[in-house]
């Protein structure tokens, strides 16, 4: 494992990094981004298997997919902080003519991202066609997606479940942001979700629970402990509990930090709270 007091620090700056994208072009989402931050600095830095020198066939290297696409402000961070691209290309997030669109996408060629995505309900479809590419050509990597809680009001993501548990896509681990948080207020207001791992379960998933997803020691072992179920016959869902705006006092645990971007004094009060530990782009 690497090391966790270097990985904390790594987390630390995409922090940072984020608070900095949203406020400079005063547009996105700093909430699940921030939110999500461990588990894109384990997926990069300690678990999947990639190749900084990017090709869209992933042949022979595992794969990520990230359905809630408004969250790029973390990606993107993380893909400059792991050698996809310079991390001074973060100060263009969202400006015209810039590869960091608000919602990732492939017409600008930025490394690290195969799909646009954004449109919620997709990704996992996209996720569980990689997945059986990969069974069909004998690979042994796997997939990954991540997706919010919200978006398990898309009805396309229970026709992609269905399919996933019958046709046994036993090589795709995907992962649910289960903050509560969607954009206009809490999931239990806007669609109750219910029982989502019973549901999940019904529909024929292994169902892991990551209880603190900001954890980042917790994140790595639990990613672990899913691919223990690869091979086995079921998709893997892991129910990964995080909280929005985590790391910026202001800005956690509410859905009002899901899409605005902060003023110059709530930029100036959140990197006070947030260690510089690779450098600002």
């Amino acid at each position: 494992m690497a090391d966790i007091t270097q990985l904390k620090k790594i987390c630390s700056q995409v922090r940072r990094d984020i608070v900095r994208e949203v406020h400079g072009c005063q547009s996105g989402h700093p909430g699940g981004s921030l939110g999500c931050t461990e588990y894109f600095v384990a997926l990069y830095f300690e678990i999947m298997q990639h190749d900084k020198n990017f090709n869209m066939d992933a042949t022979g290297e595992d794969v990520f997919f990230l359905s809630n696409g408004h969250i790029s402000p973390v990606w993107y961070s993380v893909l400059a902080r792991s050698g996809y691209f310079p991390a001074k290309e973060l100060a263009t997030f969202r400006k015209i003519d810039s590869r960091l669109q608000g919602h990732p996408a492939t017409a600008e060629h930025l490394p690290g991202i195969r799909i646009a995505s954004g449109s919620l309900g997709q990704g996992l479809s996209v996720a569980i066609g990689a997945a059986l590419t990969k069974k069909l050509n004998g690979e042994k990597n796997l997939v990954y997606s991540l997706h919010g809680d919200g978006e398990m009001d898309e009805g396309q993501i229970w026709e992609a479940a269905m399919f996933a548990a019958h046709h046994k896509v036993d090589n795709l681990i995907s992962t649910i942001d289960y903050n509560g948080q969607q954009i206009d207020g809490p999931t239990y207001k806007v669609m109750h979700l219910g029982d989502l791992k019973a549901k999940w379960l019904a529909f024929g998933w292994e169902v892991i629970e990551l209880k603190e997803g900001n954890d980042i020691e917790q994140v790595i072992a639990t990613i672990k402990h899913a691919q223990s179920f690869v091979g086995k016959g079921k998709p893997i869902m892991i129910m990964m509990h995080t909280v929005m705006g985590k790391g910026v006092d202001f800005m956690e645990g509410t859905h009002e930090w899901h899409g605005i971007a902060p003023s110059n004094e709530q930029k100036d009060k959140a990197l006070a709270q947030l260690e510089e530990t690779l450098g600002d782009y």
